[in-house]
């Protein structure tokens, strides 16, 4: 970074600063240092920090409210796989009446897992915008995006935190 400020100069710099750096940041309401953070990470090439940064953008935390950069994230983290960006998209799309375009977004962050999309596309299959066919294959896409995720590790760690709560 910069002689004399806090400003990571490199991945190394940021990943010293660990994965909770911009997070600490937000949470103290430092939203200029954790964009600060988040657009140096981006131009690393870090899919979160892409998304994280149209929050901000749309928000107006940090930087100043800027759709087109909003949306340039959004895009950056949703090719890159972010199923909450995808969805965000859609939800983009959706608000400009393009229907056809939020429809495709959405289907692609169902069959990532992304719930909230799986119910727009069912909403979207309801209102006819979407083929039966279609509505089936990202049912089915959701559901085993869904199937990947789960493990016996991760269902005794539920089935503990579950018996956990019920004990205090």
């Amino acid at each position: 970074g910069k002689e004399g400020t806090s400003e990571p100069a490199d991945t190394a710099a940021l990943n010293r600063l660990g994965p909770r750096g911009p997070i600490i940041c937000h949470n103290e309401g430092n939203y200029k240092r954790a964009s600060a953070y988040l657009l140096k990470a981006a131009e690393l090439g870090d899919v979160a920090a892409h998304y994280h940064l149209s929050l901000l953008y749309q928000e107006g935390k940090g930087v100043e409210k800027n759709k087109k950069k909003e949306v340039y994230h959004l895009e950056k983290a949703a090719i890159a796989g972010n199923p909450y960006a995808r969805h965000n998209l859609g939800c983009y799309e959706s608000e400009r009446c393009k229907y056809e375009r939020a429809v495709k977004h959405w289907i692609i962050a169902a069959n990532l897992g992304h719930e909230g999309s799986m119910q727009n596309v069912k909403q979207a299959y309801r209102g006819g915008l979407v083929s039966k066919d279609d509505f089936d294959s990202a049912l089915r896409g959701h559901q085993a995006a869904i199937d990947a995720t789960k493990s016996p590790q991760r269902d005794e760690a539920e089935a503990f935190v579950a018996l956990q709560s019920s004990v205090n």
